[in-house]
């Protein structure tokens, strides 16, 4: 199966790198890809708990899927993953 989220806090490609590199980590999700300009995440997966463990995964980072909670510390976190993803990719 293949899903889109709009997700919440994507800012840059550091962030994006981030994103890619940790759902790509888990078991069962592939092809992942972000739009910063869209702030969307998409990818394929093959159950429905996929799914929820990516959401999941996405709002530890700090990018909720939108309409989630949003606090200050899951955008702190964003911030965070922003700067590894941007150390991670020079």
């Amino acid at each position: 199966m293949i899903t889109t989220l709009e997700i919440q806090n994507l800012k840059c490609g550091g962030c994006a790198h981030t994103i890619i590199t940790k759902l790509n980590a888990l078991d069962h999700i592939h092809n992942v890809s972000v739009n910063t300009e869209s702030n969307t995440v998409s990818f394929e997966y093959s159950q429905a708990n996929d799914l929820e463990t990516a959401v999941e995964l996405l709002s530890k980072l700090g990018y909720p899927v939108d309409g989630n909670s949003n606090s200050i510390g899951k955008k702190a976190k964003s911030f965070a993953s922003c700067a590894v993803g941007r150390l991670a990719k020079s």
